[in-house]
């Protein structure tokens, strides 16, 4: 017999549904943005000056901020990105340079040499070159040595340091990239990088054509430099710029024998004139002074080498041919 119950008993209210994230509707939720007042899960809280925000509020909020930027010009980031992207860089062309010892050939700075039948580079002082000869390097259109140079380093069987060339120049990078990067910014940080890097080649091109050079010392030496301008600016100094740039000009010196001592000076006169440009510039004119200034360096690179590859192909009659 089924029991009924008294008219006049109180009815049980219905339960009412759990608040749920308005992003993730699986998700339980207590807390309400702020703002637009609705439930967010803790994968969705954004931390505000009061409360919590949802990613949809805290981006409508930054749209209307004006972007942070350094002294010297540069968008505020987080991670030196563009540090670690040459690092990368540096390590992929020599694990390429391990897989195909012939991509030093290809891509090395020379300035100009004649290859024979044998794959021997020769020197050729003639008026045309016999046919099974042909010439490599910059002065014969090969313009992109001046900068992929940069990015290969000596084969552990090869020149005076080995492997070492690139494990002390990528600690090198990770020490002074960083600090510049954070000063200036991803995009003038690697206008600084390429720009010291092209000088570096730049002058070996034009005091030691004939001869052949490889490695990240030049850019690295040109950001030094700049690091070392851009610390008198700010009177902050954490790498000591002083003790810095003592070391590179000893270090030019005493490695000048052993080393491309072109590509290091020609790297750091380089930064240093760029990180003067950067540095110095008006606060009211700064991104136009900075970017005139860049092209200027740019302009004067160029020109010194296409005059120095008018020269070549004046004294050596066969490179028309």
């Amino acid at each position: 017999m089924d029991a009924t119950q008294p008219a006049d008993s109180p009815q049980t209210p219905e339960a009412r549904p759990d608040p749920v994230c308005y992003r993730h509707t699986a998700r339980e939720s207590h807390v309400r943005c702020t703002r637009c007042d609705r439930y967010i899960c803790p994968d969705c809280m954004r931390e505000a000056s009061v409360g919590y925000q949802c990613p949809e509020c805290v981006k409508a909020g930054n749209q209307g901020m004006r972007q942070v930027r350094t002294q010297f010009g540069g968008r505020v980031g987080g991670a030196p990105y563009v540090t670690y992207a040459l690092i990368v860089l540096n390590v992929l062309a020599y694990l390429a340079e391990l897989a195909k010892s012939t991509v030093i050939d290809d891509f090395a700075m020379r300035g100009l040499a004649v290859v024979g039948p044998d794959g021997g580079y020769y020197l050729y002082h003639g008026f045309v070159l016999p046919a099974d000869f042909h010439a490599v390097g910059v002065a014969d259109g090969e313009w992109y040595r001046l900068i992929t140079s940069a990015f290969l380093h000596q084969l552990p069987t090869e020149g005076r340091f080995g492997i070492a060339h690139i494990l002390m120049n990528m600690f090198s990078l990770w020490v002074i990239g960083r600090v510049v990067e954070e000063r200036l910014g991803a995009v003038r940080y690697l206008a600084v990088y390429l720009l010291s890097a092209l000088g570096g080649s730049a002058l070996v091109y034009l005091l030691q054509p004939t001869g052949a050079a490889v490695g990240a010392s030049g850019a690295i030496f040109g950001l030094t430099s700049a690091y070392f301008v851009l610390s008198r600016r700010l009177h902050h100094d954490p790498l000591g710029g002083n003790r810095q740039m003592v070391s590179l000009v000893i270090w030019l010196v005493v490695s000048a024998g052993i080393t491309s001592w072109q590509g290091h000076l020609g790297g750091l006169l380089t930064g240093l004139a760029t990180g003067a440009v950067l540095a110095f510039a008006p606060a009211k004119q700064r991104t136009a002074v900075q970017v005139a200034g860049l092209t200027a360096t740019l302009a004067v690179l160029v020109v010194l080498v296409v005059l120095k590859t008018v020269d070549l192909a004046d004294a050596n009659p066969w490179l028309a041919g």
